[in-house]
């Protein structure tokens, strides 16, 4: 008996493969796991008894979303521009969609703080600057411990907010934090971001379907949840969109789905576009009016704060 890297299940000899029984532990996989593309997966910090199990997430998802597969998602749905972007509360300046270091989400609160905001001085209700660090909406001091931080993410959680949601996720994607890795877990956990408008953790369902993290290898999943989030304003979702239009030859469409992307602050998108416009595959109107669209992104998100708190450390950066 060995363990698969990729499903991690303790095994038989006749389950692999002659070239993959010989390999080590770190790179071991199955005969299930080789045919259906399952990429090797880390190791659990603690074997979670849920991890391997992912039938019934499988079926959870497809109960969720096999319908509107059917129903495919229509040009029009797909190419409509995407909701308006959320301000900073406290400037009223568009929030960038760089991040980490352009934005924060506050488990105090559950807002999402600006770069500028954040490094900006916080002051009482007479004008004089706070010593303490705290939070600038609700002026709640910052947690000092980790295990403080967890149980102010668990409130929101509880509380239903999508951004909570979908850190939990990626907490037990990755196995951080104390959370044992779950890639069931966390899949489930996005899923309900996403439901409840938190458009990246429907990217990082498709992106979980496109490489066979959690679940098994499906393309089609893989686009519907890409299409969702991108629907939603992901611009990392519009990035996938545009790159798989653009390896099936379809440039139209992925120069629309890059020009979106732009609008909404993806610099990836821009750069893509200039290296095909050095290589000839675009035209200099599209890369002009790419360079337009960002600039005009960039417009609406700069501001002295900001600019102020990117001059004095990199952690915020927002563009």
């Amino acid at each position: 008996m060995k363990i698969c890297a990729a499903c991690h299940e303790h095994l038989p000899k006749e389950s692999y493969s002659k070239k993959q029984w010989k390999l080590d532990e770190c790179q071991r996989r199955c005969k299930v796991c080789t045919a259906k593309n399952r990429e090797v997966q880390p190791i659990p910090k603690k074997q979670d008894k849920d991890t391997n199990n992912y039938g019934g997430l499988v079926t959870l998802l497809d109960s969720m979303c096999l319908g509107s597969i059917e129903k495919e998602i229509s040009d029009e749905q797909l190419f409509a521009p995407p909701p308006p972007s959320e301000d900073c509360p406290i400037c009223f300046i568009r929030i960038p969609t760089l991040s980490p270091t352009g934005k924060k989400h506050m488990t105090c609160c559950g807002k999402v703080i600006c770069s500028g905001c954040m490094h900006a001085p916080v002051y009482d209700s007479q004008g004089n600057e706070v010593s303490e660090e705290k939070c600038p909406f609700c002026r709640t001091l910052y947690p000092i411990t980790d295990e403080e931080a967890m149980e102010r993410l668990k409130k929101r959680v509880e509380a239903n907010d999508p951004i909570a949601l979908f850190n939990r996720g990626n907490y037990y994607r990755k196995g951080r934090h104390g959370f044992s890795q779950s890639y069931t877990k966390a899949l489930k956990l996005y899923h309900k971001a996403g439901e409840l408008g938190c458009s990246l953790a429907y990217c990082n369902v498709g992106w979980a379907f496109d490489h066979g993290r959690g679940v098994d290898v499906d393309k089609k999943k893989a686009l519907y949840y890409y299409e969702l989030a991108a629907m939603r304003g992901d611009e990392c979702a519009r990035y996938n969109l545009g790159q798989v239009e653009w390896r099936a030859g379809n440039m139209e469409r992925a120069f629309r789905h890059f020009m979106i992307a732009i609008s909404s602050g993806d610099s990836d998108c821009l750069e893509t576009i200039k290296r095909l416009y050095s290589d000839g595959q675009a035209t200099k109107e599209v890369y002009t009016k790419a360079l337009r669209a960002y600039q005009a992104y960039l417009f609406e998100i700069k501001s002295d704060a900001r600019d102020k708190a990117a001059a004095f450390s990199e952690e915020f950066r927002y563009y």
